[in-house]
This record gives C-alpha cells, sequence and structure tokens, in this order.
C-alpha cells in the first residue's frame, strides 16, 4: 500500500488527485451528506487557513493539494524537504533550538547538537559584546590577538563543545592553531593571576 500516490507514480500527470480511488481525499471534497460521519473535514480545512466547509472552501482545497502535488514533483523542493532537521524560517529554527537548551541526549543527531552549540555561542558573543559595550563590527576591527577577544574565546571553548577552527572564524581571530597558541598563553596568565 502507497501513502502518497503521487511519489509511487499511481497516477499519471493529467489526473487528478481526485482520481486515486483507495484515499480519503474524495470524502474530503464531498459534501456533508455524501461523506463518512467519521471523517472531520473542519479541522484539515483549518490547517489550511479554509474557515467554511463550502463548495468555494473545497474546491480551494483541491486547488491548494494539486499546488502541492506539482511542487513534490520538483526535485529540488524534495530535496530541501529531506535535508536537515527542520523545516521553516530561521526565526522558527532558532527559537526550537532555544527549547532544546540542556535537553538533547545521546539519541540526538550530531548536527542537531553542534547546531545547539552555534545558538548557545551566540548567545554568548552577544553577552560578552554586550559586556564590552562592542558593536558586531568591533570584532573586526580589534587585533586578533586582542586580550578581550580570547577572553570570549576561553569562555567558548568552556561552554560550549564548539571546535576552534569554528570559533576562530566567528571572532575573526585569525588561523585556530594560532588562536590555539594564543589561548594557551592567556590561559596561563590569566589563571595565575586568579591563583
Amino acid at each position: 500500500m502507497h501513502l502518497n500516490p503521487v511519489r509511487a507514480r499511481l497516477l499519471q500527470p493529467g489526473q487528478r488527485l481526485l482520481e486515486y480511488p483507495w484515499s480519503s481525499f474524495g470524502g474530503y471534497l464531498a459534501t456533508p451528506p455524501h461523506r463518512p460521519s467519521w471523517l472531520r473535514v473542519d479541522r484539515l480545512l483549518g490547517e489550511h487557513g479554509i474557515a467554511r466547509d463550502t463548495l468555494t472552501g473545497r474546491r480551494e482545497f483541491e486547488q491548494r493539494l494539486e499546488t502541492r502535488r506539482t511542487a513534490a514533483d520538483n526535485p529540488a523542493e524534495r530535496q530541501a524537504i529531506r535535508r536537515g532537521w527542520c523545516l521553516g524560517p530561521a526565526s522558527f529554527k532558532a527559537e526550537l533550538l532555544a527549547r532544546m537548551e540542556g535537553k538533547l541526549g545521546e539519541h540526538h543527531a550530531g548536527e542537531l547538537k553542534c547546531e545547539r552549540a552555534e545558538v548557545r555561542a551566540e548567545r554568548i558573543i552577544q553577552e560578552e559584546l554586550k559586556r564590552l559595550r562592542w558593536d558586531a563590527g568591533e570584532l573586526s576591527r580589534r587585533r586578533k590577538s586582542d586580550p578581550a577577544k580570547l577572553a570570549i574565546a576561553a569562555r567558548l571553548r568552556r561552554e560550549t563543545t564548539l571546535t576552534l577552527p569554528w570559533i576562530a572564524a566567528r571572532l575573526q581571530a585569525g588561523t585556530w592553531k594560532c588562536l590555539n597558541a594564543k589561548l594557551h598563553r592567556w590561559r596561563k596568565a590569566n589563571e595565575s593571576i586568579e591563583k
């Protein structure tokens, strides 16, 4: 049994979705007396922004699904959906990642953990820039070995799992190897002061 007759190529390009007989789609398009009593049309139409179960609303619903069918035939559209773990705008993805704070376990994918670490790092960077009273452009104007940049890098290493190449690129602190050496010297100097 195929859940999607379009993807399974059970419908010809010129055929309407309604012509596939083993689907509840026809029930959604039928008038209330001619559909099964258990079929909840209001929820599905509502999800599509169609307020009323009328002939016009049902036609709108059919047109929307036919349009989606056309998009589904486009390999680029399918590829965009299959890649990654989140479908939606960047703000939606950022909100989801923020909600995952401290909730990722070993069963979560590495890509998701990396993205979560990047969101955390960006929050740390913004906190540090605010504390230093720097604007975002200050990172590019300051020297690669600026002590404040090294302090931010040290905090990122302590509080995230991000790699040195990522931190070096984001803070505009030169190559990761140079940053590693500078961080080593910075830690020795600052740890001896703290002791």
